[in-house]
């Protein structure tokens, strides 16, 4: 099973982005969603962002996967 992380944008340059959740940043390719903006929010697998997502929708998958006891 693959699994998107929500993440919002802090930085970007280009296709390249800085994406954060939980206080944790990570670089990660936008070229795949060349839409994205600063402070958008984003689903990042395997440091790609797949698509933009609302953040409501971000917070709701991040309060899921805390509910299953993953931590950052």
């Amino acid at each position: 099973m693959c699994l998107g992380i929500p993440a919002r944008i802090v930085e970007l340059d280009g296709d390249r982005a800085t994406a954060e959740v939980a206080g944790v940043r990570r670089d990660v390719s936008v070229a795949l969603c060349p839409e994205a903006a600063l402070d958008d929010w984003i689903l990042v697998h395997v440091g790609f962002a797949l698509a933009t997502i609302d953040e409501d929708e971000a917070q709701k998958t991040l309060a899921l996967i805390e509910e299953l006891g993953e931590t950052w």
